[in-house]
């Protein structure tokens, strides 16, 4: 039997991409093995498929794209959205924009409750559509804004989600309104009122960090083999410990954070921290303060764009790799 498809490779695929020497063997591998059975985790096999619908985009090839795309579809029926808003856009871009809108206009109300369904800006905007694109943010801020003000008695937790959600729209409403050219309104104001009130709001969370401390899949397996005892304080899994820090730093941005990333370590540098400070590199606050001695290219600003190489590494667009996977 072939070798599984595991998800590591998928990612390795996505960040090779259309720059790989032969695009068309990346997409026939991932797209091979979905047919044969041969996806490590089921729950990938969607995900695989979207990579090369990813991949077939940038070549240019629409329509087999869209095939792919209808059937990462059908292959998660729970958990769609994202897969379904691809393919809203591939029609725009086909010009089938009856079709293409009817798709992502079912998907609209997410802009009120899922803040990672920014993918249906993008669709848009990258269709030619930044006008609907700059209507839909608009009206998903003035329908969450009037719900703030009507439910007054909403828990501690909707409330804290409320929040992330305006940030998060404002923030994009207002930087497509920048790319379109439009002066500022009212929308502008609070967008930059609220990211300039998040300069100062990290000061009162006590969650830990505006820099949290990321390893680097090699490092994160080399880490735990080196301090077993840590096995206890990370996810099982690299894929869990940066869908972790991914989620960590969407609730920091929520509740107002800035000026957010993480801090590449590696276990060397880690044991040579210690060392010099004679503390001990397992304890928590020696990796916090390992954390915060790193410079430079050790850093790594968090959000990147949505079209920008993802913070993790692995070379995929942000918005197809820790974005839509760091749900959960």
């Amino acid at each position: 039997m072939s070798e599984l498809l595991t998800a590591d490779r998928i990612e390795e695929i996505g960040s090779l991409g259309f720059e790989s020497p032969n695009p068309a063997a990346l997409v026939a591998e991932l797209v091979g093995a979905v047919d044969e059975g041969r996806v490590a985790d089921p729950d990938d096999t969607g995900y695989a498929l979207l990579v090369a619908v990813d991949i077939l985009e940038q070549a240019g090839d629409l329509a087999d794209a869209l095939t792919l795309a209808t059937r990462a579809i059908a292959e998660q029926p729970d958990d769609n959205a994202y897969a379904r808003g691809v393919r809203g856009g591939l029609l725009l871009r086909l010009g089938r924009t009856d079709e293409g809108m009817a798709e992502l206009t079912a998907l609209r109300p997410l802009l009120e409750t899922d803040p990672d369904s920014m993918y249906l800006i993008d669709e848009l905007a990258e269709s030619g559509q930044s006008d609907t694109a700059l209507e839909w943010l608009t009206g998903a801020l003035d329908a969450i804004l009037e719900r703030t003000r009507t439910q007054q008695h909403e828990s501690e937790d909707a409330q804290d989600e409320a929040a992330a959600m305006i940030y998060g729209l404002a923030q994009q409403r207002h930087d497509l309104r920048e790319e379109m050219g439009l002066p500022h309104d009212e929308y502008d104001n609070l967008a930059d009122r609220l990211r300039a009130a998040s300069d100062h709001a990290l000061d009162a969370l006590d969650d830990g960090p505006a820099t949290l401390l990321f390893w680097p899949q090699t490092e994160f397996n080399a880490l735990l083999l080196r301090w077993p005892t840590l096995v206890d304080s990370y996810p099982a899994t690299w894929d869990e410990h940066r869908a972790q820090i991914e989620r960590a730093l969407v609730d920091a941005s929520g509740m107002g954070g800035a000026d957010l990333g993480v801090a590449v370590g590696t276990v060397a540098d880690l044991a040579a921290f210690a060392d010099s400070e004679g503390s001990d590199p397992t304890d928590e606050e020696t990796q916090d303060e390992y954390a915060d001695s790193l410079t430079g290219p050790d850093l790594r600003a968090w959000p990147p764009g949505r079209n920008d190489a993802c913070w993790c590494g692995s070379g995929t667009k942000y918005k197809k790799c820790c974005l839509p996977r760091s749900r959960g």
